[in-house]
């Protein structure tokens, strides 16, 4: 199989049958990627794959061959951090640190969503030309990630302050940048 994972092409031999997850960890020794609930109910193992948020742990590797795939390991610029991690530290947006991986991804893959007009299930004018990143926006399109320290206030404040606003927000590789 062969993918491009945080920006570098690998090529890996493993069974079809194994998950996106279990390759991440397992094989390829990335193990900023969690898993939580291994049923896609945590949110934890959460990856971009084209700049699209998946539960990693519901999805086959072999389903993600040539594609550009992206772990937390694979955020941080080389001038350090993404402002999202930063805003986390700033913010307290972890207390274990277990969901931080898939919550930091999530986070960018919806403000990506935001940006396409994608909506949710509270947007309330789907006819607008963008979509509010208002407090309820936010927590209905994070609520797919799930925390039990309870960070989740630290993680809205972070989330808010690095995307808050408008759907027309930088994307991250503007941000990064």
């Amino acid at each position: 199989m062969h993918f491009t994972i945080n920006g570098r092409p690998v090529e890996v031999e493993a069974d079809i049958r194994i998950s996106l997850l279990d390759l991440l960890r397992e094989d390829l020794g990335l193990p900023g990627t969690k898993k939580g609930c291994d049923q896609g109910a945590c949110g934890a193992c959460t990856v971009l794959v084209d700049g699209v948020r998946i539960n990693a742990c519901l999805a086959l590797a072999v389903q993600y061959q040539g594609r550009e795939i992206v772990t937390v390991e694979g955020l941080a610029g080389a001038g350090g951090l993404h402002p999202l991690q930063q805003a986390f530290i700033e913010h307290d947006g972890f207390q274990c640190g277990y969901c931080t991986p898939g919550q930091l991804c999530s986070a960018i893959g919806m403000i990506d969503e935001l940006n396409r007009g994608v909506p949710s299930h509270v947007t309330a004018d789907l006819s607008a030309g963008t979509i509010a990143l208002d407090h309820d926006e936010l927590r209905e399109r994070m609520s797919g990630n799930l925390c039990r320290c309870g960070a989740y206030n630290g993680i809205v404040e972070a989330i808010a302050e690095t995307f808050g606003g408008a759907a027309t927000v930088a994307s991250e590789k503007e941000v990064a940048a």
